[in-house]
């Protein structure tokens, strides 16, 4: 008996068995030709991609993702009222963790509304709400067109922190309370003064103007935001650069096709590895998808967004990169309903392989995420009526097994 024989004869059907293996697995994502790319190919549909994922990504079971342990507080509620409380956002500055959202009577956004904020050293137990705004114009509870949509009364919405140069901002538009934007719109700023424990107004930043998300730096060193102009259902959504020079020193971009593609809506963007910018975008014709576009260009100009694969039940989306190099993004994924919360994870900003259940079983939305030591806190809304908050452990997204 020849041993060496008997080897090759053993390693030659192995040999087969693994060439074959390797001809009948799917190549990794970034080798097929429809990956997305912000210079090659920004037109990619792909945006969600993974063995458990369905042909049809709407098809998702998203009762039944993997469920992801966090604790669970509420902030604010005024179900008790019948008010209005949304538009959350979080920021960790001299230690301590700081909410802000809009709080009114009734709906969201009629006249009177203002925006309120609470401290918390931990992120579970949190301060008695105050108010940050002061009433707007006219249009105090003594107001004839208080609780009411109404050109004739203003409204502020809360947009978000701002740390810049040390100094911790607070950023509301202020607008006619009638539809979505009165012609009055503008941005403003509020200051924190630590020394008198309370808010002072630093005026507009821009005119004609309310951001998504508070201003990041980018490559250059500037400041961006998303900017909608009070009639942005016509001329679709902009990004604003700048902020360096001063607070309201700016220069507005569109994003073309923005209101001819989709109606473009709350607009979320972040850095991708190579510091090209990539932007998403809910779509208010209600497709069920969400819509992404590319700047390679630091932002000045931007691919024509493009419906992807990634399901949307039209809602408010936030995300970021974490730490570790990831990409979180906390939206509603069910297109059918805004429930539950969830949390897709992607390793390269463009594409989500994970999705995990947060939280739901009832109306649930306007999310909005921070790291922070080790944790993720992610603010939201339930039923637009109380600000809520979920702390997870960041090794706790490891639980998240499709």
């Amino acid at each position: 008996m020849n041993p060496k024989r008997n080897n090759n004869n053993f390693l030659l059907p192995a040999l087969c068995l693994l060439l074959l293996g390797s001809c009948t697995n799917p190549p990794p994502a970034e080798e097929t030709a429809d990956y997305p790319d912000p210079a090659k190919n920004p037109s990619s549909k792909v945006m969600l991609r993974a063995e458990w994922v369905p042909d049809d990504p709407s098809q998702i079971n998203f009762d039944s993702l993997p469920k992801v342990p966090g604790e669970h507080v509420v902030i604010s509620d005024v179900r008790d009222r019948d008010g209005v409380n949304q538009h959350n956002y979080l920021i960790y500055h001299d230690g301590k963790f700081w909410a802000m959202w809009s709080d009114g009577p009734g709906v969201e956004d009629e006249v009177g509304q203002r925006v309120k904020f609470a401290t918390s050293t931990d992120g579970l137990k949190w301060s008695e709400p105050e108010f940050m705004t002061p009433a707007p114009p006219n249009s105090g509870e003594d107001s004839e067109y208080y609780g009411t949509r109404s050109d004739k009364g203003f409204r502020w919405i809360s947009r978000g922190f701002w740390l810049r140069e040390g100094e911790l901002l607070a950023l509301a538009s202020l607008d006619e309370a009638a539809g979505f934007f009165g012609p009055s719109l503008e941005l403003h700023a509020f200051r924190w003064n630590p020394e008198q424990q309370g808010w002072e107004g630093l005026g507009v930043i821009y005119d004609n103007a309310i951001n998504n998300f508070p201003p990041k730096k980018i490559p250059t060193g500037e400041w961006m935001t998303s900017r909608r102009p009070y009639d942005y259902k016509e001329k679709g959504v902009y990004f604003m650069v700048g902020g360096v020079e001063a607070i309201d020193q700016w220069e507005s971009y569109p994003v073309l096709g923005s209101a001819s593609e989709l109606a473009a809506e709350e607009p979320l963007w972040w850095m991708l590895p190579d510091s090209n910018l990539m932007a998403l975008f809910r779509d208010n014709r209600k497709g069920g998808y969400l819509y992404r576009s590319f700047s390679t260009d630091n932002g000045r100009a931007w691919s024509k967004p493009v419906q992807t694969d990634f399901p949307d039940a039209t809602s408010k989306l936030h995300g970021l990169q974490l730490s570790d190099g990831r990409y979180v993004l906390v939206s509603n994924a069910n297109p059918r309903k805004r429930d539950p919360l969830t949390l897709a994870i992607s390793d390269d900003g463009m594409v989500f392989h994970k999705m995990g259940y947060l939280i739901g079983g009832r109306r649930v939305d306007y999310p909005y995420a921070m790291e922070h030591d080790g944790y993720l806190l992610v603010a939201f809304s339930g039923g637009k009526q109380s600000v809520e908050l979920l702390r997870i452990k960041i090794s706790d997204l490891e639980s998240i097994k499709n």
